[in-house]
C-alpha cells in the first residue's frame, strides 16, 4: 500500500532574515533584480542575489543548467537563507529537476516562490515533502504594486490566507478537500506521472493556469493530465487565468472547454481565480486545503498552522478583512 507523504511547512520568517533571489529559467536584467531586492528590504528582510543571475547564456537562459542548479543549491544549503524567490519564469526550470536532489529540499526546507515555468520546481519540492508558494516573482515584486506582493510578504511572516472570490457562470458547485498541487498547465503536464509529482494516496486539489497557448494545445495538454494514472485523486479543480490564448477551436472560453472535459466527474470547479501571468495571488502548494464552490462565490481555505486572515477578491483588487 502506498503511504501518504508527510509534507513539511517551512519555518516562517522574522525581521532581518535573508531571502535569496535566484534565476532558474530565463535571464532578466540585474537592474530588475536589484529593484526587487530594494522592495524586499522594505519588508524588513535582507536580500541576497544568486551568483549566476547575471550569467546570460544562449541569449535567453540565466546561465547554463549547471549554473542555475548551483544557485538553487547555494540558496538551499546556506542555512542563513530562509526563503527563495525566483526572478522570472519563461522556460528552463525543468533542466534542474535531476540536478537538485530531493534530499537537499528535505534537509533544508525553506519557502520557494514563483509561478509559470517555476511550476516544475514548486511541484518537485512538494514531491520531496516540503510546501512551496505559487506566487509573484521578483520582476513583479519589483513594482511593489497590487496585493499579490503584500499577501506574499504576509505568508512569509506567518499569515495563512483564506480567499473568497466571486462566482462565475462556469463554476461547478461542491466541496472538496485535498493537497494543493499544479500551476502552469504546460509545465505541470510535462512532469505529471513522474517522480516530481506528489506520490501517495492523498486527495488533491489541482490548480491550472496558462498563457500564450492555443485552445488546441490546452485541450491536448489537459487530456494528457486526465489520462495519467492517479487523476482520480483530484477532488477539486481551480482554474486560474488564461491570457493571450489563440481561439482555434469552437468554444467561447477556455473555461467552457475545460469544464466540458470534466462533466463526467462529480467534483467542484472554481473558475476565474486570480493566478497567472498578470495577477498572481499567492497559494501554498503542498498544503492541505478545502475548496467550497457555489455560483455566487468560491472559498479556498488552507488548513495549516499560522495566523489566519481572510482576503476577499473583488473585481478590482483583493482586500483584507481585519
Amino acid at each position: 500500500m502506498i503511504q501518504r507523504k508527510k509534507i513539511v511547512r517551512p519555518a516562517f520568517l522574522k525581521e532581518g532574515d535573508k531571502v535569496a533571489l535566484v534565476s532558474p529559467a530565463y535571464w532578466i536584467p540585474q537592474e530588475a533584480i536589484q529593484e526587487a531586492a530594494d522592495t524586499i528590504k522594505t519588508w524588513g528582510l535582507q536580500p541576497v542575489i544568486g551568483p549566476h543571475t547575471n550569467s546570460l547564456n544562449v541569449n535567453v537562459y540565466a546561465g547554463t543548467a549547471d549554473e542555475r542548479a548551483a544557485d538553487i543549491m547555494w540558496a538551499l544549503e546556506d542555512d542563513s537563507v530562509k526563503a527563495i524567490i525566483c526572478t522570472r519564469g519563461g522556460y528552463g526550470s525543468i533542466h534542474l529537476l535531476n540536478r537538485v536532489h530531493k534530499e537537499c529540499y528535505q534537509q533544508h526546507p525553506k519557502w520557494l516562490i514563483g509561478h509559470g515555468d517555476i511550476t516544475t520546481l514548486l511541484n518537485a519540492i512538494v514531491s520531496a515533502g516540503v510546501m512551496s508558494i505559487h506566487g509573484p516573482m521578483a520582476y513583479q515584486i519589483a513594482s511593489n504594486e497590487g496585493i499579490d506582493s503584500e499577501i506574499t510578504r504576509s505568508i512569509l511572516f506567518g499569515t495563512v490566507p483564506q480567499y473568497k472570490i466571486p462566482g462565475t457562470a462556469h463554476n461547478v458547485c461542491g466541496h472538496a478537500e485535498g493537497v494543493l498541487i499544479g500551476g502552469n498547465l504546460s509545465s505541470f503536464s510535462a512532469i505529471a506521472g513522474t517522480k516530481f509529482v506528489l506520490p501517495g494516496n492523498q486527495d488533491l486539489i489541482l490548480l491550472i493556469e496558462e498563457v500564450e497557448e492555443s485552445l488546441h494545445d490546452i485541450d491536448r495538454l489537459f487530456y494528457m493530465l486526465r489520462l495519467q494514472e492517479g487523476f482520480e485523486r483530484v477532488k477539486g479543480i481551480i482554474f486560474g487565468s488564461f491570457n493571450s490564448i489563440k481561439f482555434d477551436l469552437q468554444f467561447g472560453s477556455v473555461e467552457q472547454m475545460l469544464v466540458a472535459h470534466l462533466r463526467d466527474l462529480d467534483i467542484p470547479i472554481c473558475c476565474g481565480f486570480p493566478v497567472g501571468s498578470n495577477s498572481c495571488v499567492p497559494l501554498i502548494e503542498g498544503a492541505q486545503c478545502s475548496l467550497d464552490v457555489t455560483t455566487e462565490e468560491s472559498t479556498l481555505t488552507f488548513n495549516i498552522e499560522g495566523d489566519k486572515h481572510t482576503y476577499i477578491i473583488e473585481k478590482e483588487a483583493p482586500k483584507l478583512i481585519k
